[in-house]
């Protein structure tokens, strides 16, 4: 063979192997970054018993005014709430959610037509069940503790944490909500889903978590009293913040 060709062939070897490498190892990270991306599902709790049911608030309507009047938290938790509560009974039925508890289904569900009405529902029956536990009459206060120490830590201080979070709610467009969650890090952070989304649905949501904090930006929250002053709402959210059930769901998420 003249030398020549000799190193001719062999270039053309040696580019076939390197390609050959190249693309296997292509197909290896690929394969290894879809394994990573995968949501890891929690085994189920028991059973429910029985049908899903409307929790009360714990208080009178009338106690977190004026920051969020009566005639609202009437409708709100009333008809609204106890609309998913009723929606979400029929949706599951006769489906593989049908005995799964609330959060079994939330961390389950997808994004698939077939689970619209039931993402839809369950979320919205979570979401407001998690919401009337973290406000509350007299709240308002400042955190305290491991969560003021976290919260100091992770966004400069309260204050900074308090606009950081109102960004996020001003800029859910349309209906949805804003979340202070613990993420898989044991690390806080705020994000915002739409609808009835929230941080728990693994294979729906973009940021996952443990949400400790989260607030209503659809217009049935607020608008008999602010209209489409959003950002009004906002401001008077902070008022009524139970930071003592926000600090334990925050200890418990450490825990977990």
């Amino acid at each position: 063979m003249e030398k020549r060709t000799f190193l001719k062939t062999g270039f053309f070897l040696g580019l076939a192997a390197a390609s050959t490498s190249l693309l296997d190892a292509c197909k290896t990270a690929t394969k290894s970054t879809s394994t990573a991306a995968a949501p890891v599902i929690p085994s189920p709790k028991m059973k429910r018993s029985g049908p899903f049911t409307l929790p009360p608030l714990g208080y009178e309507t009338s106690v977190l005014e004026p920051h969020i009047d009566k005639m609202t938290m009437e409708i709100h938790h009333d008809r609204h709430h106890d609309s998913y509560v009723k929606n979400l009974n029929d949706a599951v039925k006769d489906t593989k959610y049908a005995d799964y508890e609330l959060e079994d289904i939330v961390s389950r569900i997808t994004t698939s037509d077939e689970d619209k009405k039931i993402r839809n529902n369950a979320g919205g029956h979570w979401n407001h069940s998690f919401f009337w536990r973290t406000i509350a009459p007299g709240g308002g206060t400042m955190p305290e503790g491991v969560l003021l120490a976290a919260i100091n830590s992770t966004f400069g201080s309260y204050d900074k944490f308090k606009e950081q979070f109102a960004t996020s709610a001003k800029g859910v467009f349309g209906s949805g909500w804003a979340w202070l969650c613990v993420d898989k890090d044991k690390k806080l952070l705020i994000s915002n889903t739409p609808n009835q989304d929230n941080p728990l649905m693994l294979q729906v949501a973009k940021q996952t978590g443990t949400p400790v904090l989260g607030l209503d930006v659809w217009e049935h929250a607020y608008y008999l009293k602010y209209q489409n002053k959003r950002p009004d709402y906002i401001t008077a959210f902070y008022n009524v913040i139970n930071w003592k059930e926000v600090a334990a769901r925050y200890e418990k998420a450490l825990a977990g």
